[in-house]
């Protein structure tokens, strides 16, 4: 170190240097996953082969997701959505001409820190182990995706029903399950014990410090630095619950569409326990109606980042108490398991479907009486096709862009554009509509379909890691081009024909 730098430029260079030793074990942790896509690798504690995900889920915004709760300076050493979408070359570039700058800049050379660095592993496949591949990896992925997105949407239709009740302060259904979903998606990224075995430790290798000061910064600066893990993009499980159920609970859609009806004073309120009213029974001017518009895009925004938020801080408070998923455990029966669960749960709702016991003959008839399967099952029939909708759109589109998830706001709006649309035909006459069946076939593309395709979780998790100018852009447009949908699908039928009531039971 050059003779005479005062004590503060010391220090800063040290921060410096140690952050880039960082940053190069998170690059080299996440270019093996881009670049080992479709390889094998064997993990070193279990001796098991991990899983060969395809290249293409590197674009998976909820498994690459930043932590919430980070710095929010723009220098912030976690990086931003933009940079982690940035191609293994230009990354490597980048990384490399920071370093030689750093290390020109001040005199020093570079094995000051290399010697401190532990070599890379490098894992070779052993024959004798069975190998988990691309295709193997991509079923278990599916079948988390189907069998969440069911458990996802069941949670959302189950916390409409309890939260929408007469004199609610809230009369926007959809809001609780936004804020339950973005705050257990915050608590899944912020997370590093449920799959403690997939972490990295890269953080743990900071040069040592001499002096008690030193040392505390440094433990500091490991709880601020440490990087996401880059492999739980490559765990089915995880991806089913971030994507699947968080996904599933949560709905854009449904969102955008009580924008539309508190703007046009058509938003459903509950009269009762067993009914409701199609809209509040008092007129009210064009003011008051974008005063009501105002009212659901802020209170639900402003909730499901906080719900982002709290989630985050829930985790960090509960980490030393969290037990980890053992690989084995993941790998050998959650897996496997889940491959039956998810396939025979989607197929008995179509079989009950076409027979549910609420119809004539079957054994819960009663007076003649349908609305069982137009409550749920029409809805986790269509669920698991819009979640699938969802991640492939993630899986094509998130990447075209660094600094706009295309993929996602592209499912929202086409999700947003299908809910209206369906609201249209269930509120025509009933010729138009399809009667008691057309009327509960609707009910499950809007609750199934739309609501799972469509996400707040996801959305909110993107704009918290993109750059401020960025994630302005892409909320705003979203919201803009969402209710902007909602007017001209959903307006043109209310101003033009009206609205009758349905016929769902």
């Amino acid at each position: 170190m050059r003779e005479g730098l005062p004590c503060p430029e010391k220090k800063e260079i040290g921060e410096r240097l140690r952050m880039h030793m960082i940053e190069a074990e998170q690059l080299t942790l996440e270019r093996s996953i881009v670049n080992g896509a479709g390889a094998h690798s064997i993990n070193d504690q279990t001796g098991e082969e991990e899983y060969s995900p395809p290249a293409e889920y590197e674009n998976l915004d909820e498994p690459a997701a930043l932590s919430p709760v980070g710095s929010i300076r723009v220098d912030r050493p976690q990086g931003f959505l933009e940079d982690h979408r940035a191609s293994t070359t230009q990354v490597r570039s980048r990384e490399s001409s920071q370093t030689d700058d750093a290390v020109a800049n001040h005199e020093e050379s570079p094995s000051f820190w290399q010697s401190d660095r532990r070599p890379q592993k490098t894992t070779k496949v052993s024959e004798g182990y069975p190998r988990v591949s691309r295709l193997v990896t991509e079923l278990y992925t599916i079948s988390h995706l189907i069998f969440f997105s069911i458990l996802g949407t069941l949670a959302r239709l189950g916390l409409q029903a309890l939260t929408f009740y007469p004199g609610a302060p809230v009369q926007t259904s959809v809001l609780w399950a936004n804020v339950a979903g973005s705050l257990l998606i915050g608590f899944l990224v912020e997370d590093r014990k449920l799959f403690d075995e997939h972490v990295s430790s890269s953080a743990a290798s900071l040069p040592p410090q001499s002096t008690p000061q030193a040392r505390n910064d440094e433990e500091r600066q490991k709880k601020q630095l440490r990087p996401l893990s880059p492999h739980k993009r490559t765990i089915p499980l995880y991806i089913g619950l971030a994507t699947g159920f968080c996904g599933s609970l949560t709905s854009f859609s449904s969102f955008t569409r009580d924008a539309f009806l508190a703007l046009a004073n058509a938003l459903p309120v509950s009269v009762s326990n067993t009914s409701t009213s199609p809209a509040s029974t008092a007129a009210r001017n064009g003011g008051y109606g974008f005063m009501a518009l105002l009212a659901v895009i802020i209170t639900t925004v402003a909730l499901s980042i906080s719900a982002l938020l709290v989630g985050a801080q829930l985790a960090l408070a509960v980490e030393q108490y969290m037990p980890s998923i053992p690989y084995l455990f993941a790998r050998k029966f959650v897996d496997r398991g889940v491959l039956f669960l998810a396939w025979g749960s989607w197929l008995g709702a179509i079989l009950m479907a076409l027979w549910p016991p609420d119809r004539s003959g079957g054994p819960s008839y009663n007076s003649g009486q349908e609305h069982w399967r137009g409550r749920v099952l029409f809805a986790i029939i269509f669920a698991p096709l819009g979640c699938l909708a969802r991640f492939y759109f993630s899986l094509l589109l998130n990447a075209k862009v660094a600094s706009f998830p295309s993929g996602t706001f592209a499912i929202n709006i086409i999700g947003t554009a299908m809910e209206g649309m369906c609201w249209d035909l269930q509120h025509s006459p009933s010729t138009v509509g399809g009667g008691v069946l057309g009327c509960q076939v609707l009910q499950g593309m809007m609750d199934g379909f739309c609501g799972a395709a469509t996400t707040v979780s996801t959305w909110v998790t993107e704009l918290r890691g993109l750059k401020k100018r960025h994630a302005w852009v892409y909320g705003g447009a979203s919201v803009l081009v969402g209710v902007g949908v909602m007017v001209g699908v959903m307006g043109g039928s209310l101003w033009g024909r009206g609205w009758e009531g349905v016929l769902c039971s």
